[in-house]
């Protein structure tokens, strides 16, 4: 199985992808959401149970609310995706079903980040938020848990990358 991009240029995708918190104006096309979500769909899944659930959020008001609620989203992103699990779904995974589902949605999550970086969108992860209100804003049914969101848009200002502890500092082989 092939390829479209080299070990290294790989590396240099993942290496390069910021959280963007400041977004300049302007929608983000219809298929390069498609794009975005249909990476997600293709993250590792725990026998292969897939617990997700997208809520996609792009219309103004909608986000104005989501502002709101969400004490972590910063800047005007042009989309939010609401990563979730189906409950019912990760019960397919028994006891640790929901950690399961939890791993899932986190390499989704990555998925579309990447994604989204190459080509030309930002995006950040965002852990805080108000779980009652989004569940009252957008519906959400109890089944259905948010877990974490995501905003995309334009790159305002792309950060420089923050340090990271050295491999040698971080792996160990055969053992602690």
């Amino acid at each position: 199985m092939g390829s479209s991009c080299t070990t290294e240029e790989l590396l240099q995708i993942i290496k390069s992808r910021r959280a963007v918190r400041l977004y300049k104006e302007g929608e983000i096309p219809e298929e390069s959401i498609q794009k975005i979500l249909e990476a997600a769909i293709w993250a590792p899944t725990g026998s292969n149970i897939q617990p997700w659930e997208f809520i996609v959020v792009k219309e103004k008001r909608n986000l104005k609310a989501l502002k709101m609620v969400v004490p972590g989203l910063f800047g005007n992103p042009s989309l939010v995706v609401i990563l979730c699990i189906n409950l019912k779904r990760a019960e397919k995974g028994g006891k640790l079903g929901e950690l399961s589902a939890l791993m899932d949605i986190s390499m989704s999550a990555q998925n579309m980040m990447l994604m989204a970086h190459t080509m030309g969108i930002g995006s950040c992860p965002v852990l805080s938020f108000s779980e009652p209100a989004l569940r009252q804003l957008f519906r959400i049914p109890p089944h259905i848990k948010p877990v974490l969101l995501l905003s995309f848009g334009y790159p305002k200002i792309v950060p420089s990358p923050p340090p990271r502890r050295p491999l040698s500092e971080v792996v160990h082989y055969e053992g602690y």
